[in-house]
């Protein structure tokens, strides 16, 4: 258990420093594995290995498919297309209203957290200039519509973090329906809130927009130069139907989505292998990164003393969706990744989590929709997609973590905790 636990320290600090978790993660599990007793090799080649492969086999196509679809959306203009067009719906006196129901839609669609992060910055940075906002509020906003609600609550979500639990528990994507929008109400309204709380009170204050450093800033495209918004938003209604209405399988679904992309911009077929390519090489990093994480965890479980650990958090509670959802949240926490905690997680507990579902009578969709929501209430400093997005938006931790910490990990964990109590009584 002392091993178990100094690996995941270890784990969390490395990610906390920036080291790559590709070769943190099998230094971290070899320490965990000479502790245990454990011979070292047959602990790498063989168990981290075998975990790390067989979740890339298992979710590659995913990851490879949907970064694909989000950088043709990117290059071709037609996730800025939407983006604006839905800013202009709400106007531009509710910018973090804008910003947030923009990201949403793409996030929601299908696009790739990161590509989100690219196509919504710039127009946050006209919105909240027009509006004299706060340039601070632009990341918590972000990480609002993109990295909670419609990553892990809205049913039907085609985001990794809603599909990796369906193989564990048998379900769809449109698992645990009414929790879902229940906690999607919860961290959507309840998020809104406090950044309008919080816009007030630096207005009241006197802080007000800034601008960035111009010279990091790019040349932006001009509004005539985008694709018709409608047909922008068809390759995301596309994915979106096929998925959860005609109840088609996520990789044709999304191969369908990349489809409809490439017949609505074929005047732009020039674009299409480079970004094509980008997109493969960025779902390469991202699987690879997940996958070093459910390594880890394969390891863990290894333990001759796992067992005893099992129990402890079975024991946390009687109810086991406490258990589950407390041990997702806290290894997304550790790792900086909802998908990569999760992954461990279900890679050590889910058999026993799907048996208890099965035994206790409590829909597999219950534990389904809880692991989704609690592995996005985890965005702590070192969380991978908020470096890059500090990174893109040129703020620093100082100047947002307070906010993104309300948005992001206090209301989406009151979301769970809801989520427990509904599942609880039976309402799923």
């Amino acid at each position: 258990m002392i091993s178990i636990i100094i690996g995941l320290a270890l784990l969390m600090f490395f990610a906390y420093l920036g080291w790559s978790i590709i070769w943190v993660a099998p230094i971290v599990a070899g320490i965990v594995a000479l502790m245990s007793g454990l011979d070292l090799m047959d602990a790498y080649t063989n168990t981290y290995m075998t975990g790390f492969v067989n979740f890339a086999k298992q979710w590659f196509p995913i990851f490879l498919l949907g970064a694909v679809l989000g950088k043709l959306m990117e290059d071709t203009g037609a996730a800025k297309s939407v983006a604006i067009q839905f800013t202009k719906f709400i106007g531009e006196k509710r910018a973090i209203l804008g910003v947030l129901v923009a990201s949403a839609v793409l996030t929601y669609g299908g696009v790739s957290l990161f590509v989100v992060v690219f196509a919504i910055y710039p127009i946050a940075l006209a919105l909240f200039k027009k509006a004299d906002i706060s340039r601070t509020l632009i990341a918590p906003t972000i990480v609002l519509g993109a990295f909670t609600f419609t990553m892990t609550a809205v049913p039907g979500t085609p985001q990794i973090q809603n599909l990796i639990p369906m193989n564990t528990f048998k379900t769809t994507p449109m698992a645990g329906t009414i929790i879902g929008i229940v906690a999607t109400l919860i961290m959507a309204v309840g998020g809104y809130l406090w950044l309008k709380f919080r816009e007030k009170r630096m207005m009241a204050a006197g802080i007000k927009y800034t601008e960035p450093d111009k010279s990091k800033e790019k040349e932006e495209e001009s509004e005539e130069n985008l694709p018709n918004w409608i047909l922008s938003l068809l390759p995301l209604l596309v994915v979106v139907i096929l998925l959860n209405f005609l109840k088609i399988a996520p990789i044709p679904s999304l191969l369908a989505g990349i489809l409809a992309i490439l017949l609505i911009s074929v005047k732009q077929y020039k674009t299409f292998i480079p970004s094509m390519n980008e997109g493969a090489k960025g779902s390469v990093m991202a699987i690879i990164n997940t996958s070093a994480a459910v390594g880890f965890g394969a390891v863990v479980t290894s333990v001759p003393d796992f067992d005893r650990i099992t129990d402890l958090l079975l024991g946390i509670s009687s109810n086991p969706l406490v258990s589950e959802s407390l041990v997702v949240q806290l290894l997304a926490m550790i790792t900086g990744s909802a998908s990569g905690g999760m992954g461990i997680a279900l890679e050590a507990l889910g058999g026993t989590y799907f048996e208890l579902s099965q035994s206790t009578g409590m829909s597999p969709e219950a534990f389904h929709r809880m692991a989704s929501i609690a592995s996005g209430a985890s965005i702590l400093p070192h969380n991978g997609a908020l470096l890059t997005l500090l990174a893109v938006t040129q703020l620093t931790h100082k100047e947002t973590y307070k906010d993104v910490f309300v948005v992001a990990l206090i209301i989406p964990t009151i979301a769970v905790i809801v989520g427990i109590i509904m599942a609880s009584m039976g309402i799923i």
